[in-house]
């Protein structure tokens, strides 16, 4: 007696590979046999169990299952390992195309995405932004849970629709009425909800530090006693750096959405992430199994604030070294790895010694040299190197006896200069100051020689590293287009040397 005829499907879906989204294909093969239902194609956990899912979603929505069939699922390529329940939809599209209830010609030019419950409803899942994309780029249909649409809007063009059950997706390949494409997102306005610089009362090189680094992209530290207004620095840098374009935004709204974390509001404004001192070396550089993002790529294109600089775990603070060059971080697991960008500009800040009272006199502070100077080695020189300005946040008695009165805001009037100065450096060299390389440091950053010789002896004199040398060229040329001017002179060499404080604290330490 013949055989049952084999009937295959092929439907398409996507993985999730950091913010990659690579094609999955799903092969459904009916064949005469064992009753049975496999899935492989290097499968994990979740995606295995979707077989008593989506037998029941079939049966709940009131379509035929298989019987007495052998039912192969292959989700290729098989060497791309498959995570989570977002190929539930995919799955249960393929049984049906398969079975003659769903025309193949309806699927073609689709792909599929969505977690499906028993009854038969679309859960959402993470990591729909990267999909959508490149289902887009590839000239596709993108089918995706109502609960995702939101993410999918964040796309000006697009051809993605939304639907709440397997029931609205079979009616939609199969009936004349269709869903409509899901509407992109009017433009967003700028949050300007961080704060204005105008509300810190006194410090006045700090508040030309956020200037410079708002300006030049550069990685800050402020160092100060207690109470003297360094964490109110660093939220007010937020409100000085211009919103994101559409393609760094994008990169930014894929990376929040593969963490789960992408709201529709607001997905191109930068953001602030302060973690904890107590977090791990995973939880700042990413880690887990599906390798996730960590904070570091979460403040992609944002800032990433460390408060209480030493209270972190040095092994911790060294896991930054590496992103603060490169931009990226790559997270090895057995068999493959995953790459995420981490272009975030760095702003910490510390107390100077373990009592939190020295204030660079001696006597001022409860602990000794030999304690502030084991408290500041728990800092890395390789770090400290690889910050461009350190300054200094000091107590200002006088603020006090000052009466406070309303004052003039300062952030959009120095949000207009950051602009200016930031069009100039990407019209002169396609980047910003702190992302030139050195190859480059000779033609835009160069100096007379007796301004070189100035340079020089600073260096040797704080016994600072050729990196520290360049940081310093970097910053002088935000300060000089600050001012609107072509060349680098003394005086922006001067004020870049001005904005060493640590350096100069423990070479004070260093000769006691």
């Amino acid at each position: 007696m013949a055989g049952k005829a084999v009937s295959i499907a092929r439907v398409f879906t996507r993985a999730t590979q950091g913010i990659d989204a690579p094609l999955v294909t799903v092969e459904v093969c009916l064949a005469g046999g064992l009753p049975g239902f496999a899935v492989v194609g290097l499968p994990q956990a979740g995606v295995r169990e979707a077989r008593d899912r989506v037998r029941s979603a079939i049966l709940a929505s009131g379509y035929s299952f298989p019987k007495a069939t052998k039912i192969t699922v292959n989700l290729a390529p098989a060497d791309l390992p498959k995570y989570g329940a977002r190929y539930d939809l995919a799955i249960a599209i393929g049984i049906l195309v398969a079975d003659g209830q769903i025309s193949e010609r309806s699927v073609a030019g689709r792909e599929f995405y969505g977690e499906l419950t028993l009854n038969g409803d679309l859960r959402e899942v993470m990591g729909i932004l990267p999909a959508v994309l490149s289902c887009r780029d590839e000239g596709r249909e993108a089918v995706i849970p109502l609960d995702n649409a939101e993410e999918a809007a964040v796309l000006s063009v697009q051809q993605c629709v939304a639907a709440i059950s397997l029931r609205d997706v079979f009616e939609h390949l199969t009936s004349p009425s269709k869903l409509p494409y899901i509407q992109a997102q009017p433009k967003q306005e700028p949050n300007l909800s961080c704060g204005d610089v105008a509300d810190v009362i006194g410090q006045e090189q700090a508040k030309r530090a956020l200037l410079l680094a708002a300006t030049g992209g550069h990685h800050l530290l402020f160092v100060g006693p207690p109470g003297t207004g360094k964490t109110m620095l660093a939220q007010r840098l937020l409100g000085l750096l211009p919103q994101l374009d559409e393609r760094d935004g994008l990169a930014v709204a894929a990376i929040r959405s593969v963490s789960g974390t992408l709201r529709s509001t607001h997905w191109q404004q930068r953001v602030l992430r302060a973690p904890h001192h107590s977090c791990s070396a995973a939880a700042l550089v990413g880690g887990g199994s599906p390798p996730q993002p960590g904070e570091i790529s979460l403040a992609h294109r944002s800032l990433l604030f460390l408060d209480e600089l030493p209270e972190f775990a040095r092994h911790v603070l060294d896991s930054l070294r590496e992103p603060l060059e490169s931009g990226v971080v790559t997270i090895s697991r057995a068999g493959h790895q995953v790459t995420y960008p981490a272009q975030f500009q760095l702003v910490c800040a510390l107390n100077p010694s373990p009592c939190g009272h020295f204030d660079g006199n001696l006597a001022s502070a409860r602990a000794t040299p030999d304690q502030i100077t084991k408290y500041l080695g728990k800092l890395s020189g390789p770090l400290l190197d690889r910050i461009d300005m350190q300054v200094e946040v000091p107590r200002q008695p006088d603020v006090l006896r000052q009466q406070h009165q309303q004052q003039e805001p300062l952030t959009p009037t120095w949000r207009g200069w950051v602009d200016e100065a930031r069009a100039t450096q990407l019209e002169r060299q396609g980047c910003l100051n702190s992302e030139l390389k050195p190859s480059q440091l000779a033609e835009f950053c160069k100096l007379e020689d007796a301004d070189h010789s100035f340079l020089v002896a600073a260096i040797e004199q704080f016994k600072l590293s050729h990196r520290a040398y360049h940081r310093l060229l970097r910053l002088a040329r935000t300060i000089a287009d600050l001012a609107e001017v072509d060349t680098i002179s003394r005086q922006h060499l001067a004020e870049a040397l001005s904005f060493r404080a640590l350096d100069r604290l423990l070479h004070q330490l260093n000769t006691l």
